[in-house]
């Protein structure tokens, strides 16, 4: 359809969904408007003329959506007005409709409060402006949103890990099927089976969310371009809203839409900043690796829609489809789940590292020492100290203290948390336990083993006080010739500065580097 001129015709308001008038508008009722400011997407022409904007829907088929018939245009934009009257009732004011002179049929139009460009989040964020401020105000509007958004078996529906892998599997099939063309990006097959092994392992991370009542009918497309960020608050405009199921997600996947559209925009501290924002005002446990799943989900829709443009010939389209699948990968390496065992006799400095790269992760840490204790009801700085296998340290406590060490950790890990445990791992038959643990859990596995010259290990031990751990140099001296050979482990030698065996440590869990995805952290939430 071409764009009409909106000069010289009229425009007349209806009744609202709400069966109210469109109080507005009734001074344009058969006046002439001046030329008026004209944006185009491919589903809408937008005329902006005064404090007003009407948006006039395009009489199209895209497969996904159908606006041939006027009548389908008139109930997509009373549904996108009853939708978006939700987020921003000042700024969507009702229904109204435009006649040229030689149409027999009204054309009907979304009548809008119009915002002031400067004030867009897009344009704030791509000016280098502060926008922490804008940030959290974003944040605690959706979270108040989310809070009582409309719910039901339809929506949790969609929040199952098997509906999330439909949708990842969908982008997938339309992805290949481009393959013929050479327009898929490098990077695709990694992004498959990084997602796959996530989803297949965590199905105890979304069952729980949809327990917690976490699945909403949401917004669904949430884009910094939509975001106007004025003096008594935002306004959040443009919902999705030509298929309800897409925009039935879970709160943190509504949020990390903008995140990825703010990392996007180049700007990755805010993004992190509004996901840490968001979980607070929303009071969302999630895990880390779940904001970056979903951060991951929503750049590869992106990539996906740039890979369909530069087959149509679109500047720039490629470009941006292998930076949006790069994004994607960071984030869903960084999403990963690990198990990492720390072993070494005492002295060795394991415990020592665990600590330190369970804190450079924002992983959980677990210590044998700790929970033997705990196991036999004492606190964990008491002395338990006994003679080697006596004690609390029978292999009957051995046993029990490593099977709930790993049954906490598989409950971890199923639940999308990386775990460090801190143990001796001096026996083969633990090791092949912990593995068996990690392949139930889809968790990619890293064993580092802490070893120091003898002498070190003799002056640490000696000059130890109490502490959680028990063990004296005749213990270390007699534990240490019956440890069984830990070949697949990695090495460390911890005798030098921390620092450089947490640098060996971190590079095994993630050889990839640690950046540039912001590990984002929930900052209202205190550390066991």
């Amino acid at each position: 359809m071409a764009e009409p001129d909106v000069r010289g015709t009229s425009v007349r308001s209806v009744p609202r969904a709400d069966a109210s008038v469109l109080r507005s508008s009734g001074r344009h009722d058969g006046e002439p408007l001046s030329r008026a400011e004209v944006c185009e997407t491919h589903t809408a022409i937008v005329f902006f003329t005064g404090d007003r904007a009407y948006k006039l829907k395009k009489p199209v088929d895209l497969g996904f959506l159908d606006y041939t018939t006027v009548t389908a245009r008139r109930a997509a934009c009373e549904r996108e007005v009853a939708l978006n009257s939700r987020f921003a009732p000042d700024v969507y004011l009702g229904l109204g409709e435009i006649r040229s002179p030689d149409s027999s049929e009204a054309e009907p139009i979304v009548v809008m409060r119009r915002m002031p460009t400067d004030r867009r989040l897009s344009r704030l964020v791509r000016e280098g402006a502060a926008v922490d401020d804008v940030l959290r105000a974003v944040a605690r509007h959706l979270a108040a949103w989310h809070a009582n958004a409309p719910r039901g078996r339809d929506v949790d529906e969609q929040g199952t890990r098997d509906a999330l892998s439909s949708r990842w599997e969908a982008s997938f099939a339309q992805v290949h099927a481009l393959a013929g063309d050479g327009f898929v990006p490098d990077g695709v097959a990694e992004v498959e089976r990084l997602v796959r092994r996530y989803l297949v392992g965590r199905k105890r991370l979304f069952d729980s969310r949809i327990e917690q009542r976490r699945m909403v009918d949401g917004h669904g497309d949430l884009l910094a371009e939509d975001v106007f960020c004025l003096d008594d608050g935002p306004r959040v405009l443009d919902c999705l809203e030509f298929d309800d199921h897409l925009r039935y997600v879970d709160g943190l996947d509504d949020a990390a839409f903008l995140a990825m559209d703010l990392e996007q925009l180049g700007n990755p501290a805010a993004a992190a900043y509004f996901l840490a924002q968001y979980s607070e005002y929303s009071g969302d446990p999630a895990p880390p690796s779940l904001w970056h799943h979903y951060v991951a989900y929503r750049a590869f829709v992106r990539a996906k829609v740039s890979v369909i443009q530069a087959r149509q010939g679109a500047p720039g389209a490629d470009t941006a489809s292998r930076r949006l699948v790069s994004a994607t990968l960071r984030h869903l390496r960084t999403a990963a789940v690990c198990l990492t065992l720390v072993g070494g006799l005492p002295g060795s400095g394991k415990s020592t590292l665990s600590g330190a790269l369970a804190d450079r992760l924002g992983v959980t840490l677990l210590s044998s020492d700790r929970l033997r204790k705990e196991l036999a009801g004492i606190p964990a700085e008491q002395s338990a100290a006994a003679g080697y296998g006596e004690g609390l340290y029978t292999p009957e406590w051995t046993a029990r203290t490593y099977a709930t060490l790993l049954d906490r950790a598989a409950a971890l890990l199923s639940s999308g948390e990386s775990v460090v445990l801190d143990a001796t791992w001096s026996d083969a038959g633990q090791r092949e336990a912990a593995l068996r643990v990690a392949e139930r859990t889809s968790a990619d596995l890293v064993a580092l083993h802490c070893h120091v010259p003898g002498e070190v290990s003799a002056a640490r031990l000696s000059a130890r006080g109490p502490g959680v751990s028990d063990a004296a140099l005749d213990i270390a001296t007699a534990m240490a010739a019956r440890e069984a050979p830990w070949p697949e482990a990695l090495s460390v030698d911890t005798s030098g500065p921390l620092e450089s065996a947490v640098a060996r440590g971190l590079a095994a869990v993630r050889p990839w580097g640690t950046g540039p995805a912001p590990v984002f952290r929930r900052p209202y939430m205190e550390p066991d």
